[in-house]
């Protein structure tokens, strides 16, 4: 639970220490300015609204997926036509990944993969796989942590270390970034921009939907309906726990091309 609700209890954290200050401030007022005492109650409130705000205008930036605070950021492609970038995230991993690459050679279509860095080094042979059969392979950090409140140091190794990786499965082309999680604040952004890296969001994440998540009908079906020109799909199918997803793959491919969709890289996108 800490790493899924990391920002939320850090936000607790710092309410529980602001509302503590508050009651002190509360009580030194009473016990030595009576008189002053409305004045200062207006204060405080207007502190405890100015630190919501603040709060609020800081998850927006973290959460973001069409603004960073540095560097490029793309959640979808600039163009009139009718093609879309399907990007996987996390893996490679032994049972799923050659299944995936199956169906996508199945259907002549060429992805995008986001892969962290622990997954790639344990299965270095299946990124290999990835790039023979023509692929994309973007950097999705090593560990795959959240990194809003991380060290520039630690931030700067997790994404060196997995770029290394990529190189090592023969990989050769444009390693694009994309955020654990898609968070991201100050140094994250920082280092991606002095590092020449672009940080690439969505705008279709149908496995975000709890309502459709489960199944993969509606998955197709929700991605059909909101697809748009220059889109940027993201699943996750590299686990067991992804089947769902896994089975949608072949129905959203289909579908898209009947509606006249062309199957694009990231980089492939951003040329367009």
């Amino acid at each position: 639970m800490g790493k899924v609700m990391i920002e939320l209890v850090v936000v607790i954290i710092v309410i529980t220490f602001i509302i503590f200050l508050f009651y002190l401030i509360f009580n030194l007022v009473i016990k030595f300015s009576k008189k002053n005492f409305s004045k200062v109650v207006k204060l405080i409130l207007s502190v405890a609204i100015s630190f919501s705000i603040v709060c609020f205008c800081f998850f927006r930036v973290v959460d973001s997926r069409d603004y960073q605070v540095f560097g490029e950021l793309v959640n979808r492609g600039k163009t009139s036509k009718k093609v879309v970038a399907l990007t996987l995230d996390d893996g490679p991993t032994a049972n799923y990944t050659q299944e995936v690459l199956k169906i996508l050679s199945e259907k002549n279509v060429k992805a995008t993969f986001f892969l962290t860095g622990k997954e790639l080094k344990e299965n270095i042979n299946l990124g290999k796989e990835i790039v023979k059969n023509g692929h994309q392979i973007g950097n999705h950090s090593y560990s795959h942590e959240r990194m809003v409140f991380k060290s520039l140091p630690f931030i700067k190794n997790e994404i060196e270390t997995t770029n290394k990786l990529i190189k090592e499965t023969g990989y050769s082309g444009e390693i694009v970034f994309r955020s654990p999680y898609g968070k991201k604040f100050l140094l994250l952004p920082y280092y991606l921009k002095q590092a020449g890296m672009k940080n690439i969001m969505w705008d279709l994440e149908p496995e975000s939907i709890p309502t459709i998540a489960n199944d993969f009908e509606k998955i197709s079906s929700y991605v059909v309906d909101n697809i748009k020109p220059g889109s940027i799909l993201l699943l996750h199918i590299m686990y067991k726990s992804r089947e769902e997803s896994r089975k949608s793959l072949p129905k959203v491919i289909d579908e898209l091309k009947n509606k006249g969709f062309e199957f694009v890289t990231v980089s492939e996108l951003l040329k367009e």
